[in-house]
């Protein structure tokens, strides 16, 4: 005969559920938390030192600023850098090539991390799979002027498949130098460098994904785009518009560096985006409040592209960066 060794439940006492539901005092919770506090404390000074103190600099979007004269002594010119900015054709171009490097990046760039996640995880061979994962991930860690020089060694007009073309009786590439490829151009680079460093979160997405559910789908009959659809991707799709939202909200800034050591072979028409404009009008030509005043338009769209975005993620029934 069985006998029943479930123990029977035992309610706590009022005075114990009362005790456990008093919030508890903020000094207490300062004390409790104090490990942690002191572990976060040099990020904390770090972002407050280099990221929210420069912002009181903007004011210099509202002044004719001079170095020599610093903020006190500089004139105070209300609107008049964001008029001057706004008539300046040089502005609208910048801000037109951004767009569209954007919208490149966005739709060509952005899904290939999330593909090459998918492929790396149907591989079952560790090893294998450990080896692919260093390969995609090595030219992360590669600086932007030995990637554009890679670059320019292979599609450059002297580079090695000119010349192959060259000795072939063909006409010779001229990718580096070419205007009208030159966004494209810029797009693949940045897939080639950090397309596989961004495989690392969505690996860990696919990981948490709950693994009786492809069991599931499989006893189903799901083959393995259906398990693909259906499992894995609502399972990564969190991830994937919270790191949307972060990539609108970085819409405007496409690679200073990367743009810059290319922008003399095709030109500022085709090269210059919002940061090129701001570092030649600022730091170049010393115009410093028109340089300020783009650099803060380019905040205030960047936080609007967010919290619309956000907003767009909540009616979807995401959380996006923060809950309602």
């Amino acid at each position: 005969m069985a006998v029943d060794q479930t123990l029977p439940r035992v309610n706590p006492p009022p005075e114990t559920k009362l005790r456990t539901s008093r919030k508890v005092p903020f000094l207490a919770r300062l004390w409790r938390d104090s490990p942690l506090l002191v572990m976060i404390a040099p990020a904390v000074i770090i972002l407050l030192l280099f990221t929210y103190v420069p912002l009181l600099g903007s004011v210099i979007a509202f002044m004719d600023y001079v170095p020599f004269l610093g903020f006190t002594g500089s004139e105070w010119v209300g609107w008049a850098n964001f008029t001057s900015l706004f008539s300046d054709s040089a502005f609208w171009n910048a801000l037109w090539n951004t767009a569209q490097i954007t919208f490149l990046q966005i739709v060509l760039f952005f899904p290939v991390p999330i593909l090459l996640a998918v492929l790396l995880n149907t591989i079952a061979m560790p090893m294998v799979k450990k080896f692919v994962q260093s390969v995609i991930y090595l030219p992360h860690f590669l600086s932007w002027v030995i990637i554009v020089a890679l670059f320019q060694q292979i599609l450059g007009g002297d580079g090695v498949l000119s010349r192959f073309l060259v000795t072939h009786g063909m006409t010779p590439l001229q990718v580096m130098s070419n205007p009208d490829a030159f966004k494209l151009l810029l797009t693949t680079q940045a897939i080639w460098k950090d397309a596989g460093w961004g495989t690392i979160i969505f690996l860990a997405a696919i990981a948490a994904i709950n693994p009786g559910l492809y069991e599931a789908a499989t006893i189903d009959g799901a083959g393995a785009w259906q398990r693909f659809w259906h499992v894995t991707l609502p399972g990564m799709r969190p991830i994937i518009v919270l790191l949307l939202i972060l990539r609108l909200g970085d819409a405007l800034t496409v690679g200073f560096e990367q743009i810059l050591l290319q922008r003399d072979a095709v030109g500022p028409g085709a090269a210059e985006v919002l940061d090129t404009f701001t570092y030649f009008n600022g730091v170049v030509d010393g115009n410093w409040g028109t340089a300020t005043a783009a650099g803060l338009l380019k905040g205030v769209v960047s936080l609007l592209l967010v919290l619309a975005a956000n907003k767009l993620a909540h009616r979807l029934g995401e959380e996006g960066v923060y809950r309602r």
